[in-house]
């Protein structure tokens, strides 16, 4: 199964896949290329490993830079690893149920434009939720409304703060994005 993985920061889940692919955790997956939507630490971690890599940093144009890199590459999955740009409806219509997501809390819920990052995490605070987690969804045009493929959670303890939500997510992160990536594997055979 070739691989499409789209960042924009430090590359933590693209270091993952790559541990992933290297371990054989993840048989069969090659990450044909990293896409990222601006400098960042991922980019580095991508070239490390000689994985052809593509800095679109006209954001407007994202989707059409990207898929005119992927045409004829024969992807099969697209891999949104901490990537913060919202794709074409276009972009996401043409890769439909060929793109995936992950979302550092419990979808439907904290979900949608501008919750990412540490936002989403006040958020689960401020709302009193006794649970937090991570989920797995496929990309639609409507931003984290795609079906859920693999979500976990954990208990928010009482003295939680963002930083322990956002180390506790990483770690579930870590988990089910292979989980996601396995199960798409699986159901492709």
């Amino acid at each position: 199964m070739k691989i499409a993985v789209f960042v924009s920061g430090s590359g933590t889940n693209l270091q993952n896949i790559i541990d992933a692919v290297q371990s054989g955790q993840l048989e069969n997956v090659e990450i044909a290329m990293v896409m990222a939507d601006r400098d960042c630490y991922a980019v580095e971690r991508a070239l490390d490993y000689d994985i052809p890599t593509f800095l679109l940093e006209e954001r407007s144009m994202f989707s059409e830079d990207a898929d005119g890199n992927l045409e004829g590459e024969n992807i099969d999955l697209i891999v949104l690893a901490g990537f913060l740009s919202i794709l074409s409806e276009e972009f996401t219509e043409k890769w439909k149920n060929k793109i995936i997501n992950i979302h550092p809390a419990l979808l439907p819920k904290f979900g949608g434009k501008g919750m990412y990052g540490e936002k989403v995490h006040k958020a689960v605070l401020e709302a009193g939720d006794p649970q937090s987690g991570a989920t797995v969804h496929y990309v639609t045009a409507g931003v984290d409304e795609g079906e859920i493929i693999v979500q976990k959670d954990f208990e928010v303890e009482l003295r939680d703060e963002v930083e322990d939500l956002q180390r506790k997510v990483a770690e579930v992160e870590r988990e089910i994005l292979i989980q996601a990536i396995q199960k798409i594997q699986a159901e492709k055979h």
